[in-house]
């Protein structure tokens, strides 16, 4: 891929030093999820050496001592859902209805505008927007995905980067008889360097691909052992095209061509029966969770609580900014747990520690890294966040999951740790200049527009 234009001014790339984050407020998402008080992590090469209270035990003479006095200490947040270089059309076209925003708005500003080099700088904007606001994994699903996961790449992020396919010509495929083939040809590609991202596909949604689109898109995923992700019954008119053509509900219409299963991850999943529910749950299927884009574009409100009752862990996504306008995952927690209770009619619906649990450990499950990141202990890797408690709105603090999920900003997040490298610290980037990137996308848009 021509990278020029894509190099922006970074710093130095911090080394995996030994660091001790002390005396923080930690919420490991395991076990009872009890908060553990002035607490010390110990970070080492990358993972979770030591959790513990202070001691005289040993400490690295090269560590790094981080004050978490004053803040709460949990995984980084995973982001589900993006279409991360959407950020270039954050406010574009706000307050419409979904299709008509869509195939009168969005794909013919994706048509003219979108390219390797634009899609880098969005992508990249949409990463450093992410770490300041405490994710430190996503799943993302868009066009020129060599560009995204470059950006993601320099950013540092841990990732799913997968190409988008639709069964219209689009940014990067005019031919959409190509489609399946170029994101076979994306997943298959080798990069050294993207050590933290796994490479996958995106069908945009069984309206928008066909039968044949779909069961290839599958194949080809199963083969390469990666996740498949697909916009599913996201409007009732949706499911009503569907019911129409097929004489399926939607998801019965994706079992008969065999794409249900556990590597598959469905997003919003509004319209979705107590049958439909079965069906996904026996087959293994993720859920995302996406409210604030489902609000702005009133395509409805996805049954979480149904999902959850019938044993499924329900994951949270942002979706993308064109149709949000943030990735700012806190503020995603917030909206989940109050819509819940409005439809629901429920105060108890959807309670802070279970929507913490959708935006940490949940989530890094779904994208088969539970293993790894989404809760905080020994040996996992150092995906983490702090959050600054001492700000007006977040005094006085009884309960840090309600603080997280009912009060607290991404402006809270103070430092940000991927891989036991802080990329975030202080409040400023370590690898880029924000102003930067910032001035980039501004100087694109202003071209676009003349």
């Amino acid at each position: 891929m021509d990278k020029k234009g894509m190099e922006p001014i970074a710093n130095e790339k911090a080394p995996k030093r030994p660091v001790i984050i002390r005396g923080g407020m930690l919420l490991t998402m395991t076990g009872d999820l009890e908060p553990l008080q002035k607490t010390d992590i110990y970070i080492s090469g990358g993972v979770i050496s030591t959790i513990g209270k202070p001691s005289c035990h040993d400490e690295p003479v090269d560590a790094e001592i981080i004050d978490a006095a004053n803040c709460i200490v949990a995984p980084g947040l995973v982001n589900l859902h993006t279409h991360l270089a959407m950020t270039l059309f954050r406010g574009y076209s706000d307050d419409l209805p979904l299709n008509r925003w869509l195939f009168e708005k969005i794909f013919p500003a994706e048509a003219a505008f979108l390219s390797p080099k634009t899609v880098y700088w969005g992508a990249l904007l949409g990463c450093l927007e992410m770490i300041s606001s405490g994710t430190t994994c996503f799943a993302d699903g868009y066009f020129f995905p060599d560009s995204t996961l470059h950006a993601v790449s320099d950013s540092g992020m841990r990732a799913l980067i997968a190409q988008g396919v639709i069964d219209f010509p689009a940014p990067g495929v005019e031919n959409p008889e190509e489609n399946v083939k170029a994101a076979a040809a994306f997943i298959e590609k080798q990069d050294n360097q993207a050590t933290l991202v796994t490479r996958g596909l995106f069908c945009h949604s069984p309206v928008t691909c066909s039968a044949e689109t779909l069961r290839h898109a599958a194949d080809i995923s199963r083969r390469h052992r990666v996740p498949i992700q697909i916009h599913l019954s996201e409007t009732r008119s949706e499911r009503q095209e569907i019911q129409a053509a097929h004489r399926m509900k939607p998801v019965d219409y994706l079992e008969s061509l065999g794409v249900l299963g556990p590597d598959l991850i469905a997003v919003h999943a509004v319209h979705v029966d107590e049958e439909e529910t079965l069906r996904l749950k026996e087959n293994g299927v993720k859920i995302v969770h996406t409210p604030e884009s489902n609000m702005k574009l009133c395509s409805g409100v996805a049954p979480v609580r149904r999902y959850i009752k019938a044993g499924m862990h329900v994951t949270l996504g942002t979706d993308g900014c064109a149709s949000n306008n943030d990735l700012d995952m806190l503020r995603e927690m917030d909206k989940a747990a109050k819509l819940s209770k409005v439809v629901e009619k429920d105060p108890t619906s959807l309670n802070a520690c279970t929507v913490m649990k959708m935006a940490t450990s949940w989530g890094a499950e779904a994208l088969g890294l539970g293993m790894s990141i989404g809760t905080l202990e020994v040996g996992k890797r150092a995906d983490l966040m702090l959050i600054d408690t001492d700000a007006p709105h977040l005094c006085p603090l009884y309960d840090p999951y309600s603080a997280l999920v009912y009060a607290a900003r991404g402006s809270d997040v103070r430092d940000v740790f991927i891989d036991g490298v802080p990329v975030y610290r202080n409040r400023r980037f370590t690898r880029f200049d924000p102003e930067e990137i910032m001035e980039r996308v501004r100087q694109l848009i202003a071209g676009w527009q003349a």
